[in-house]
């Protein structure tokens, strides 16, 4: 790699002030949140700066910028960059950046001035083959193609906002050295890789299974875990308590019914909830207690004593709900379980964001009915932030369907009165703490957490004898991420007709382009493989067609091309006189061999670049493929029918005649509209079939 210096131009700039405002406060030109005050902030000196009150998103870890890790020599322009990233000038053609981003971003400016620091003690000092030696440093380093560009990217950062870097910058820009980019791995596209369907299949209904069949049993546990044990309706009588709790254990070991335990101990708490006494007034008695165990044993502590009530193949899912939370049955764990499945059927069914689904409160689903009072339509209000003005958000709706509104309501009973955001930290789980910082869900967290629950399946499955949990892929564990999901769902609707377009509305992408991209179009994603999906199920459906020789029946007036098409196609698919159905054999048959035949609900289209109507009114380009969203069929000389085909048109015409007589009648407009396709349906058919029933 190899740098013309005489070409490498060293730009002169804006003269720079001398120095930094006397140690201002960093966070002045950022929006707080709302319990923050400015003058508790960090200053310019300080060499930890908190970056937590400006980070408005209530799923964000509290980011710190430790300023010890960088080199003393390079300190100074550390702090000045991210104090002008921060609060300062923002240089023409750049956007600020958020928070969130400086903080990681922070990590390649430390990797950068460590390196530098070896080399020189001033930034202005590094020339290009400077930096041709820190690119072959990236090389030898980061294997990701990705990371290095990050880190590149971060580099020339302290040429960008050189004219807030009083005490050293770079004097030139890096891009413009031989080798300093790489081309991108996935070509621009989203690099999150979609869930498997052998693993999203089993995931998605173990999740409906807890929002719909299991959570009846945890809310129940919740409820009585959260209720204060009631005064009795009498005060205890002095002295009864020994007699009482004689007779409860002599109940135990008459019918040899093991006593509640805790960790191999027996627990005064389960047996004072049995009695309804105070645990602490058991104390004395803890001898009788011990002496009764070990005559009948032990059995793990419940979470109350309602029955199980949800059910899996006809039985109780799940023999009592523990209260130890480091058993994978404690109400702790479940809780979580549940709060998990109900983050990955609302990530996966609305495509919000992690950051929009972790600003869902309560009371944000929105139900529209129809007249009866039947539900048609479910809305998600929350909070959006991508490429919106408002760091702090901006209220966004998405629909739903009814079983992410299902979840919703699972939520609101989880979170105690008073909680407002859904995805807040479980009382109950271990380790959590009132007043910390960040009360909701971290992205991190729940990318843990979502392994957690897929690890718990298997586990369940495994304790149960069961068959449908989640299969390994590439012989591992799938990763799971919260992103993972959206993306798969981006795959999915991309899949459906007109689903693009769909797509970017759902998504609030600005144009097409940006939501083919998210989806995957490279040759190695999106575009490719469901292109690959749609050819191998349209070959076997016309080798089917072939084998049945059904296309020696075909009317229309591209018949006999079909049938030429697909006769030829159907000699070079046998082989010594028997049809190869292999997948992939067929795949590259049609790879190489495709008839161009399309099977519809209504027509087969046979395409023919030259006659296409579709292509001649679209506005964009052609691809020479059928546009079957703008297909004419009526019209076109690309069409084929078979029986079936006929029949379906035959159903339409009986469909439309039923409109026309229904009372009242129809308006004149509407009716004239729907007199005239009746007409030009039949007409078609009459021209291209043997024989029509006229209505």
């Amino acid at each position: 790699m190899t740098t013309a210096l005489s070409t490498l131009a060293v730009v002169p700039s804006t003269p720079r002030p001398r120095t930094v405002e006397a140690d201002p406060f960093v966070l002045h030109g950022r929006r707080l949140r709302a319990s923050a005050v400015l003058e508790d902030t960090s200053r310019f000196s300080d060499d930890v700066w908190v970056l937590g009150p400006a980070m408005l998103k209530k799923h964000e870890r509290r980011f710190i910028l430790d300023f010890t890790l960088v080199p003393a020599i390079h300190r100074q322009a550390a702090k000045e960059l991210c104090y002008a990233m921060l609060s300062g000038t923002v240089p023409a053609g750049e956007d600020p950046p958020a928070v969130g981003s400086i903080r990681t971003a922070f990590t390649e400016y430390v990797r950068f001035l460590r390196w530098a620091a070896v080399r020189t003690t001033r930034l202005d000092a590094l020339a290009g083959r400077d930096l041709e030696d820190f690119q072959r440093f990236l090389i030898q380093s980061l294997p990701s193609s990705d990371a290095r560009q990050r880190a590149r990217g971060a580099v020339r950062k302290f040429w960008i906002w050189r004219n807030s870097l009083p005490s050293d910058a770079l004097r030139f820009d890096p891009r413009h050295l031989d080798g300093w980019s790489e081309p991108k791995a996935n070509g621009g596209e989203n690099a999150t890789a979609r869930i498997p369907e052998e693993v999203l299949g089993p995931l998605f209904v173990w999740a409906l299974r807890f929002i719909d069949e299991f959570s009846a049993d945890i809310l129940a546990a919740d409820r009585f875990w959260r209720t204060p044990m009631a005064a009795p309706a009498e005060p205890h009588v002095y002295g009864a308590l020994p007699v009482q709790l004689r007779a409860w254990l002599d109940e135990h070991i008459a019918a040899r019914r093991p006593l509640p335990g805790w960790r191999g101990e027996p627990s005064t708490t389960g047996v004072a909830e049995a009695l309804g006494r105070n645990p602490i007034s058991l104390g004395r008695y803890r001898h009788l207690i011990e002496e009764a165990a070990s005559i009948v044993g032990l059995t793990p502590q419940t979470v109350g004593d309602r029955p199980i009530c949800g059910r899996l193949d006809g039985e109780p899912w799940i023999g009592a709900i523990l209260a130890d939370h480091t058993e994978p049955d404690s109400l702790a764990a479940l809780a979580r379980m549940l709060q998990d499945a109900c983050y990955l059927v609302l990530s996966f069914l609305s495509g919000a964001r992690d950051s929009e689904i972790k600003h869902l409160k309560r009371g944000g689903l929105r139900t529209e009915c129809d007249a009866d009072g039947t539900p048609y339509r479910w809305k998600m209000h929350s909070l959006a932030f991508k490429s919106e003005d408002d760091p702090a958000g901006v209220p966004a709706v998405w629909s739903i369907g009814e079983p992410a509104a299902r979840a919703i309501a699972v939520l609101e009973q989880l979170q105690p009165p008073g909680t407002d955001y859904l995805f807040a930290r479980l009382a109950h789980s271990p380790g959590v703490k009132r007043n910390a910082v960040s009360q909701v869900l971290t992205s991190g967290a729940t990318n843990a957490r979502l392994n957690t629950f897929a690890a718990w399946i298997n586990d369940y499955c495994q304790r149960h004898d069961r068959t449908d949990g989640i299969p390994l892929v590439n012989q591992q564990p799938f990763r799971l991420k919260n992103s993972q999901l959206r993306r798969t769902l981006a795959w999915f609707i991309a899949r459906r007709p007109g689903g693009v377009i769909a797509g970017a509305l759902a998504y609030r992408h600005h144009c097409i382009q940006v939501f083919e991209g998210y989806a995957g179009t490279s040759d190695s994603g999106f575009r490719a493989e469901v292109e690959s999906e749609q050819a191998l199920a349209r070959g076997e459906h016309l080798m089917a067609a072939i084998d049945a020789h059904e296309h020696t029946h075909l009317t229309g007036p591209a018949a006999d091309e079909a049938a030429r098409r697909l006769e030829t196609f159907g000699e070079r698919a046998r082989f010594q006189g028997t049809v190869v159905l292999d997948d992939n054999r067929l795949r590259r048959l049609m790879a190489k061999h495709d008839p161009a035949v399309y099977p519809g609900q209504y027509i087969t289209c046979v395409h023919d670049h030259a006659k296409a109507l579709c292509e001649r009114a679209r506005h964009r380009r052609s691809e020479g493929l059928p546009d079957h969203g703008g297909c004419k069929p009526l019209a076109c000389r690309n069409v084929a029918l078979t029986p079936e085909k006929t029949v379906a048109w035959q159903r339409e015409i009986d469909r439309i005649t039923r409109r026309l007589t229904t009372r009242p009648a129809l308006p004149p407009l509407l009716r004239h509209r729907m007199e005239a396709r009746r007409a030009e349906i039949t007409a078609f058919l009459q021209r291209n079939t043997a024989a029509l029933e006229t209505p």
